[in-house]
């Protein structure tokens, strides 16, 4: 039996690629491992099926929580949450879409809200209803699938009127993890379509020493409330940006999808690509965290309401019983 054991490990770790179902400090863990670039790559199917740890050779590139079981508890921002059915802002606790109002119901489901009380990041960051629908891993890859069915809560429903469907596959292939999300309508009218992804990326030098690179045309402007006010400006940054002693919170239009956003200090670099369904990219690193956020998103903060305003045409929609899909990619270099 010890012989059998070993052979079974032996092959195990030969393997260029890893998916696998783990049980981590009462937490339900879904783990990928690419063995040749040496990253591995952890998700949590029932904390809003948010990857919340990646290591490449044992460097941790995510904000990831200290505490597993504290967090499966009482969630917090970790690794690379899932804001929909709208991402960012809501200005006011409303949205239009084809042509009509629908109104946010504080007392049904607990609106998560801002400094200025804005609603803020959707309904399911934290959702535990994430279904599991595949792990595998081949030569090529490792994967894995899970599935949010929205138009079976009641609550959610009620705030956001159009029934669909969420597969969320992350896939780790020759040293990139790719995040790609489906989105079917299965309602009778069009979807309107705001939603993103809020990464936490880090490096192990100090904030001060980090330079970015953003492959930005436009800067949207915003109001006090950190809402578009529909005009736009070229970006005004330097190529790369310093992060010493600068806060940036800021929606950016023009992505150029060949390009990649990058953060770097002393050769390490964490570099990200946006598929061109995700047109903006929201941009957050604070003076007071060694974090920077390169978001991925269909649309502008509040871009339900700008567009039935006139002030923003770039709204995207899923006509009923279509399904829309894009990616985006993460690339660790030089740990």
């Amino acid at each position: 039996m010890g012989t059998l054991a070993l052979t079974l490990t032996t092959m195990s770790q030969a393997a260029p690629y890893t998916a696998e179902k783990r049980e981590i400090s009462v937490l339900e863990t879904i783990r990928l491992t690419d063995s040749a670039h040496h990253i591995e790559v952890s998700i949590a199917p029932s904390v809003g099926n948010i990857a919340y740890d990646m290591r490449v050779n044992g460097h941790q590139i995510f904000m990831s929580p200290a505490d597993l079981a504290a967090w499966k508890s009482t969630p917090g921002w970790a690794g690379i949450p899932f804001l929909a059915p709208w991402a960012n802002r809501l200005d006011p606790d409303s949205f239009w879409a084809n042509g009509h109002e629908y109104k946010l119901n504080p007392a049904v489901v607990n609106l998560r809200r801002d400094p200025n009380g804005l609603a803020i990041h959707g309904l399911v960051l934290y959702a535990n209803d994430w279904k599991v629908t595949a792990v595998h891993a081949t030569n090529e890859a490792a994967e894995y699938t899970a599935r949010l069915e929205f138009w079976r809560h009641p609550g959610w429903m009620s705030q956001f009127p159009f029934a669909h469907a969420i597969d969320m596959t992350y896939r780790l292939s020759g040293g990139v993890l790719e995040v790609r999300t489906d989105v079917q309508n299965e309602s009778r009218d069009p979807m309107p379509l705001v939603i993103g992804f809020h990464p936490w990326y880090q490096l192990p030098t100090p904030r001060d020493q980090w330079t970015v690179h953003l492959p930005v045309r436009e800067h949207y402007k915003l109001s006090n409330k950190l809402i578009p006010t529909g005009d736009t400006e070229p970006v005004n940054l330097p190529d790369p940006t310093p992060l010493s002693g600068r806060h940036l919170d800021d929606v950016f239009g023009g992505v150029n999808h060949a390009d990649e956003f990058w953060v770097e200090s002393n050769g390490q670099r964490i570099s990200v690509r946006f598929g061109p369904q995700f047109p903006i990219a929201v941009v957050y690193a604070p003076k007071d965290r060694n974090v920077v956020c390169f978001e991925p998103m269909t649309g502008i903060t509040n871009g339900f309401n700008l567009a039935h305003e006139g002030k923003y045409k770039g709204l995207q929609s899923i006509p009923p019983g279509a399904t829309w899909r894009e990616s985006f990619w993460i690339r660790p270099s030089g740990f």
